[in-house]
């Protein structure tokens, strides 16, 4: 029987994530069967167990929400034995297998690496939804964010570079910046208030604030006048207090993006063919996430234990049927 990841009731995941065996289900009309190949630990699978996400399934459920498989069985004319797949919506994909309706899958081409394709769903298209969908940017464009090391961080500076654009990018600690050069960061600094008289000429038309608090007001600081300032992610779990001499003088605009929602509200079609763009970056190694280790599934409090702690070098993965 395929094993699950499964929690009973919020909490710290180390504290409720058992991992159970629950036989097979038959499939529904509409539906396909995954053989799952890999899923990443992010934040907000942690903050979904939590039960702090913007989201709370009914539980007991099963975590992860994000991941990479092959199609075992489908009783919906879209897919057939064998397609490699991402999961669009939550399905739990700390998991062997995954059942879910044909509608949350995309089909993607098989020759995507699955450790890379299991973390597709989020980071990437959220910074290319950021760098494209928000505000129109000329080429040669500035582009500055926080947490540039962080997996969104490194998906910025790479679809940032294919798209002619400039980034700034800020980080904690020095020893992460020669990884970032290595990628194409156009510039790299530390995050404290030494940097905004580095880049004054720069005037960055785009900012995005990861951690909030403090860091995001340096981004505000380094912001050109009528600059967009998104905030998709708050690390430091410090909220946004905003100085009036930003709004009023400086007359920037304040933005927030989910992916999630985005994915929700767009066009099926153009969703769709923005993954097999990005899918297609990957396989032609344009677009890469560092990957810190990889847990089977049997080890998932483990790897758990190292998602949460600092200074990682990349994501951890957990691994299943591979």
């Amino acid at each position: 029987m395929p094993i699950h990841a499964s929690f009973p009731s919020y909490g710290q995941p180390e504290d409720v994530i058992q991992l159970i065996e629950m036989p097979s289900a038959a499939l529904s009309e509409g539906e396909v069967r995954v053989e799952m190949l890999a899923a990443p630990i992010n934040p907000a699978d942690i903050n979904l167990v939590q039960g702090i996400y913007g989201i709370r399934p009914e539980l007991p459920a099963t975590a992860g929400l994000e991941g990479c498989g092959t199609i075992t069985e489908s009783r919906s004319p879209g897919f057939q034995i064998g397609d490699r797949v991402i999961f669009t919506k939550r399905a739990g994909t700390w998991s062997e297998e995954v059942i879910c309706a044909a509608d949350g899958v995309l089909k993607i081409p098989a020759e995507t690496p699955s450790d890379q394709a299991a973390m597709l769903k989020v980071n990437p298209l959220t910074a290319w939804c950021m760098l494209t969908q928000l505000r129109k940017l000329p080429k040669d464009s500035w582009v500055i964010q926080n947490a540039a090391n962080s997996g969104v961080g490194f998906c910025v500076i790479q679809i940032a570079q294919l798209l002619g654009l400039k980034t700034i990018n800020i980080v904690r600690r020095n020893e992460v910046i020669p990884e970032l050069e290595k990628i194409g960061a156009d510039i790299c600094l530390l995050d404290n208030a030494d940097y905004i008289n580095i880049i004054k000429d720069k005037q960055p038309e785009l900012a995005l604030n990861a951690v909030g608090g403090d860091s995001a007001l340096r981004l505000m600081d380094a912001l050109a006048p009528k600059g967009l300032h998104v905030t998709y992610g708050a690390m430091s779990r410090n909220s946004l207090k905003v100085p009036n001499k930003f709004l009023i003088f400086k007359r920037i605009q304040l933005h927030g993006f989910w992916v999630t929602e985005w994915i929700n509200e767009e066009d099926d079609e153009f969703v769709h063919s923005t993954y097999q763009k990005l899918a297609r970056w990957m396989i032609e190694k344009k677009l890469t996430q560092p990957i810190d280790s990889s847990y089977s599934l049997a080890n998932i409090h483990t790897a758990i234990a190292r998602a949460k702690q600092d200074k990682r070098s990349g994501k951890v993965i957990i691994s299943m049927n591979e």
